[in-house]
């Protein structure tokens, strides 16, 4: 059986397999969609399929919504062309639960997937007609953190953007100016209220994204291509609001026993694809139980009432507090310690990492030692309780198909915050030395990036936007030399781009840089691991 609107009426195949199907008639609520959208989301991939999406339809199930989301994809486009429009934009969720068991449920909440790009013509006109819409509450994001960034390592614009500067709105191709032109459609429609929600995995998030906005837009105002009234409108946040939000759920690649078990049982066309540029994405998605999502309550022409459906809906403050919580302390520091650590000890699964004692000791040391005494308790959840379910149940889950390659993609967009936040509270406090876990980690995510592993094999390195930037000023530094790598990290240390502070001004570096050179012999990676 398909996974169609076609095939859902085929009820019983799919009750017969447990799978959970919508409760609300899906043509009614894409055709009120269509005339009064209320929800276009950036990021078409699989958080938001398996996650945000998930919550409209819980609304839509209860009669708490009559309408869904309009999904807009602005980096992959054969995102749209191969998983959209041949599935209806329906997905087969599969939630993992570390028994083995997992949850079936089709979501059927999104409306329509559109190409977010100037040069498709079609699509870009629907995109315009939604921001003519007054009805548009909310314009929501899962870009990734570089998605937000238009500057390169030595913080000149990347050529895109550059680019998109000077030809104007409506020749956008950055993620950030695509949004920014077609907020500036919404200024001259009628300039009705709306907020600007990024959902992303990174601190401070909604700050980032205003950043970024304002500045594409007060580059074209001073060029021309709008009035300064667009500029004065999308800096009044009772009219134009940046919600800050903290996300959480590990959505991974789709796994292969989840796709035979599927076909086993009858599903048709289930297999994943990778796409051109390395998006690896199925018409399911497999994600683990747990979720949290966080949202400041700013939402100045109204909002779906996402209370109803499991969000924390709160103010900035609370939102920062679970955001410091788990991106700089109890989950993300844990995941890129154990992807650049695990990729240079021949993991290819974050749950097996979890077996090994000296990764184990790595993260719980990063986590509950290093981490937690910094962190102010947001009075939502408990920081505690959460690294614990984290440690104990969440990352050793051997159903969860995470792998450390996954995660160490974009690492240079990661580690300012990871672990920028609880170096700044040691150095504050003056407690700088206690650390011992997180100079390892980042000595190892250096020595991940020339490329060879713990034995001095190749190594494949995953994506990252600064990684010819960073193997180039390591360029001279070579496994099996560590008297060659004395001096070679004071550059990168030293940038406060990457890092949040100038390290070579710490008692960290010295602590990295030893870790560093100690991993540049065969073992070395397992025998600084040893040491915590």
């Amino acid at each position: 059986m398909k996974l169609t609107d076609q095939g859902l009426k085929n009820t019983s195949f799919w009750q017969e397999r447990g799978v959970r199907l919508p409760r609300y008639d899906r043509a009614l609520m894409k055709e009120r969609t269509l005339a009064e959208p209320v929800w276009v989301h950036f990021g078409a991939g699989n958080i938001f399929r398996g996650f945000i999406a998930g919550l409209q339809q819980r609304l839509l199930d209860q009669g708490l919504a009559d309408r869904g989301i309009i999904a807009a994809e602005t980096f992959d486009h054969e995102i749209i062309d191969r998983i959209y429009k041949p599935f209806d934009s329906l997905t087969l969720m599969v939630s993992l639960k570390p028994d083995g068991t997992t949850d079936r449920e089709v979501i059927a909440s999104l409306a329509d997937g559109l190409k977010a790009s100037s040069a498709e013509e079609e699509d870009w006109g629907k995109l315009k007609a939604v921001f003519e819409a007054p009805s548009l509450q909310m314009v929501s994001f899962t870009i990734t953190e570089k998605g937000y960034a238009l500057r390169d390592l030595k913080g000149e614009y990347f050529p895109v953007v550059q680019a998109d500067l000077q030809n104007g709105p409506e020749k956008s191709r950055h993620a950030m100016s695509i949004v920014t032109a077609l907020m500036r459609h919404r200024y001259v429609s009628g300039a009705a209220p709306v907020a600007l929600v990024s959902m992303d995995n990174c601190s401070h998030n909604g700050e980032k994204l205003r950043a970024s906005v304002l500045e594409i837009a007060g580059a074209w105002v001073k060029a021309g291509f709008a009035d300064g009234g667009f500029l004065t409108w999308l800096s009044d946040e009772t009219k134009v609001s940046f919600p800050w939000s903290m996300i959480d759920k590990i959505t991974p690649r789709p796994a292969p026993s989840i796709t035979d078990a599927l076909l086993a049982e009858g599903f048709e066309d289930m297999a994943p694809l990778e796409t051109a540029k390395h998006t690896f994405i199925a018409p399911f998605v497999n994600a683990e139980v747990p979720q949290y999502l966080v949202v400041e309550d700013r939402f100045p022409n109204g909002r779906p009432a996402l209370e109803k459906a499991g969000v924390y809906m709160t103010d900035r403050d609370t939102v920062n507090r679970t955001e410091r919580m788990k991106v700089t302390t109890c989950l993300n520091p844990l995941h890129t310690a154990l992807a650049v650590c695990g990729c240079l000890l021949g993991y290819t699964l974050i749950a097996d990492e979890m077996k090994d004692p000296d990764l184990k000791r790595l993260v719980e040391r990063i986590g509950y030692t290093e981490g937690l005494p910094v962190v102010t308790d947001p009075g939502i959840i408990s920081p505690e309780a959460f690294l614990k379910e984290v440690l104990e149940k969440r990352l050793p889950n051997p159903f969860m198909p995470d792998t450390p390659q996954r995660i160490a993609c974009d690492t240079s967009q990661k580690v300012p915050i990871r672990f920028g936040e609880t170096i700044k509270s040691r150095l504050k406090d003056g407690s700088a030395d206690m650390l011992e876990g997180i100079p390892l980690a980042i000595a190892a995510w250096l020595r991940y990036l020339l490329a060879v592993d713990d034995e001095g094999r190749p190594m494949p390195v995953s994506p990252d936007p600064m990684q010819a930037d960073l193997q180039a000023a390591l360029s001279g530094v070579h496994f099996g030399d560590p008297a060659g790598a004395d001096g070679a990290l004071a550059p990168i240390l030293s940038n406060p781009v990457i890092f949040a502070a100038d390290l070579t001004r710490t008692p960290l570096a010295p602590k990295i840089e030893a870790n560093f050179r100690a991993m540049l012999v065969p073992g070395g990676v397992r025998e600084c691991l040893k040491k915590i």
